[in-house]
């Protein structure tokens, strides 16, 4: 265990009781050499609730180009109808009462809609960060480890290799 808190001593800067439950999870899966990453879009599709599906889907539609056109259109149409087509008995003579308030019945719906969805996207970014952070964490324990690994093997090599130059100085010497 001595081995182990020097290893996160010396590579956390910080004693292994004062680890954080990432850092733990990271060491865990280091040391049983498991994958850490996971699918982000995935793992957050299987955690979104219904209505938090039908917020995301209204505010991909709501901000899309097609649907600015199609509302564009829509307006268009109602003007003309109201001004040009039912000239004897528009049902929504100008100042266009009813078109004002159903877009403000619109715009009072969807304002709530997108910044759920948008609430949701910073909690998608927030999850992205923190499994950027676990992986990279991993990754660097992982280089850490091998860079360890070959320095020990280099040190091995350096001390057969002093060992075999001392006998064979010592064989030279002998016969000399």
């Amino acid at each position: 265990m001595s081995n182990f808190s020097d290893f996160v001593h010396h590579h956390f800067d910080k004693a292994a009781n004062e680890l954080g439950d990432v850092e733990k999870r990271v060491l865990a899966k280091a040391r049983e050499r498991k994958v850490i990453s996971t699918d982000v879009n995935a793992a957050l599709s299987a955690e979104s609730s219904f209505g938090e599906r039908i917020a995301d889907g209204i505010a991909r539609v709501g901000g899309s180009w097609s649907f600015i056109l199609a509302f564009l259109a829509f307006l268009a149409v109602w003007t003309l109808m109201n001004t040009i087509g039912l000239v004897a008995n528009p049902f929504d003579p100008y100042p266009f009462i009813f078109l004002n308030l159903i877009l403000s019945m619109i715009a009072a719906i969807q304002a709530p809609i997108i910044m759920m969805s948008q609430n949701r996207q910073a909690e998608r970014d927030r999850f992205e960060a923190a499994k950027d952070y676990e992986v990279n964490l991993k990754a660097e324990l992982e280089v850490l480890s091998l860079h360890q690994k070959i320095d020990m093997s280099v040190l091995t090599e350096l001390t057969a290799l002093r060992e075999d130059v001392a006998r064979l100085t010592a064989a030279l010497a002998a016969k000399g």
